[in-house]
């Protein structure tokens, strides 16, 4: 078995109509054992892009990350996860049963999702300030914690609502959010957990490619 690192970037080549991952490419075929040719532009190697971040390197973004360990390495899919609001220099602001904490460490390996436009100046000049304030509130004293009710995601999504009401937007709820901004982002990660695995384990992930599998479907259609 192949350590997990975070660093290692999974690849993608296509060779007998199956999608083969890996992080180096072999000079054989996994599947049919013979050297590799790439007869098609589309089939040729290349780099998978890591749905996890650096979240001390990204602006003004909502970040996701496991209580404990790492996406990559401990994560099961059900276990609690942690969520933040970076500043525009990467201080990760977050919310749990001793309070507030501004952090410079720990969310190296995490999702996010940006919050503000790159063209958006006025709320990126005030992104901070609103941010600390917000964040010095008795609301988010360590005593008003509470796993279920009033934890690190209400706090995140309060802040997030906060701006909005600045911008005279109306408010998300957390299933809004969590639909349309936060499940996109944890079902690519779950794909991309999964692969990455069993390419630690068994050095490669194979599978139909699309075209192979629209062919399956064609004759499932046949079949029946």
């Amino acid at each position: 078995m192949q350590s997990l690192d975070a660093e290692k970037g999974l690849i993608k080549f296509s060779h007998c109509k199956k999608d083969i991952f890996c992080f180096y490419v072999p000079k054989l075929c996994p599947v049919c054992g013979q050297s590799l040719n790439y007869r098609r532009l589309e089939d040729a190697p290349v780099s998978i892009p890591s749905p996890f971040v650096n979240g001390h390197r990204q602006k003004c973004s909502f970040l996701l990350k496991p209580t404990t360990g790492t996406f990559l390495r401990e994560y099961d899919g059900s276990s609690d996860l942690h969520v933040g609001i970076s500043n525009t220099n990467g201080l990760v602001y977050n919310y749990n049963e001793t309070g507030i904490h501004r952090v410079e460490l720990g969310w190296e390996q995490c999702i996010s999702i940006p919050l503000v436009q790159p063209d958006m100046y006025g709320l990126l000049k005030q992104w901070d300030k609103y941010l600390e304030e917000f964040s010095t509130g008795e609301a988010w004293f360590f005593h008003r914690y509470d796993e279920h009710y009033h934890n690190c995601y209400t706090y995140a999504l309060a802040f997030i609502n906060c701006v909005l009401a600045a911008q005279v937007k109306q408010p998300m709820s957390k299933s809004e959010f969590t639909e349309r901004f936060v499940i996109p982002q944890t079902r690519k990660a779950s794909k991309y957990i999964t692969v990455y695995r069993e390419v630690a384990e068994n050095y490669f992930y194979i599978g139909d490619s699309p075209d192979q599998e629209q062919n399956n479907s064609e004759e499932d259609k046949l079949l029946h």
